[in-house]
């Protein structure tokens, strides 16, 4: 993401970029370029940790960064000074090999040792010093082998205390925000699944040969809710101050699981989709958002949200986050 530039005498001075929308604020996450280091054009520098994925800051100039106005861990807004690079200038690299001309006199040393050599000779009855090992007895080396105590019951108790990542922490705000403002209602119903399995199990072989994707349950989920939502257009709608917001699109937001927690990326005009073509979007996005590459543009919006919890976890997922502008979320 390149970043606004504020010219100086010197050096531009690179700003905090604008994130999205509704984001304003990060925290600065690393440093990929450090001081004096040099910097093509495109190249990131830094790496910004948001409430939903993490934004790299690139350079919008080539050059060499002559100062980082923001430390590690520190919490950045949109504008804020980020760092000042000169522009078109190239890292310094220099090279003092003063160390080769130490071991010049290396030679001089030898024609001065065969003098002092002779001098040593009378040094023979030095070996006097018979008596020496009878002052290194045996038991020297029994006090060595108990230098190493054994302690018993002394069994440690640690704690770790890591801070949480803003993906989770705005998570928890969420669920909780939800839980107060949300006027909620939990249904189950149960519905014979016979048919939809034994579609799969007919084409799921070649739809993986001719498409090159597995043919799973969601997509029949979101073709499902997509109907739905088409039939019944008060569920595919939205409170905007006084106002419903009726959406003649259908965007469904499907729920994927990252190292750093839940994301939502969503599924655009699913009303055009045929189930095989929802399965390659949600695969696409599953890997983007596993590998870290998922951005803010790909989980923006959404009307309704998917949650595949599995057969085992469904029971208790009793509570579900309903993210504004949805007002409905399906948990199979």
């Amino acid at each position: 993401m390149l970043c606004a530039i504020v010219a100086d005498a010197k050096y531009r001075t690179i700003k905090v970029p604008h994130m999205a929308d509704s984001i304003t604020e990060g925290t600065l996450k690393s440093w990929a370029k450090l001081v004096g280091e040099q910097v093509e054009q495109d190249e990131e520098v830094a790496s910004i940790e948001t409430d939903k994925v993490d934004i790299p800051v690139n350079s919008p100039v080539g050059g060499v960064i002559r100062e980082l106005l923001a430390k590690e861990e520190d919490t950045v807004v949109v504008g804020q000074d980020l760092f000042k690079i000169e522009e078109g200038a190239t890292a310094e690299g220099g090279a003092a090999p003063s160390a080769p001309k130490a071991a010049e006199p290396t030679p001089n040393e030898p024609v001065a040792t065969p003098k002092k050599s002779e001098p040593a000779a009378p040094a023979a009855p030095a070996a006097q010093p018979v008596a020496a090992p009878k002052e290194a007895p045996v038991k020297e080396s029994k006090p060595a082998a108990s230098a190493s105590p054994v302690l018993f019951g002394t069994a440690e108790r640690s704690e770790r205390r890591v801070k949480m990542n803003r993906m989770r922490l705005r998570i928890s705000e969420r669920l909780k925000q939800s839980q107060n403002t949300a006027a909620s209602l939990t249904t189950f119903n149960e519905i014979d699944m016979s048919n939809l399995i034994d579609l799969r199990k007919t084409y799921k072989d070649d739809v993986l040969k001719t498409h090159g994707v597995k043919l799973g349950y969601m997509g029949a989920f979101v073709k499902a809710s997509t109907h739905a939502l088409q039939a019944v257009p008060e569920v595919n709608a939205s409170i905007d101050g006084d106002h419903l917001v009726y959406y003649d699109y259908c965007d469904v937001s499907v729920a994927v699981a990252t190292p750093k927690g839940l994301v939502t990326p969503v599924l655009r005009n699913t009303e055009r989709m045929s189930i095989v073509d929802v399965e390659q979007e949600i695969a696409n996005l599953g890997k983007k958002a596993r590998d870290n590459k998922i951005t803010v543009e790909d989980m923006a919006g959404g009307t309704f949200t998917i949650s595949n919890g599995g057969a085992v976890t469904f029971l208790v997922k009793l509570k579900e986050v309903i993210e504004d502008p949805r007002r409905l979320l399906l948990s199979v």
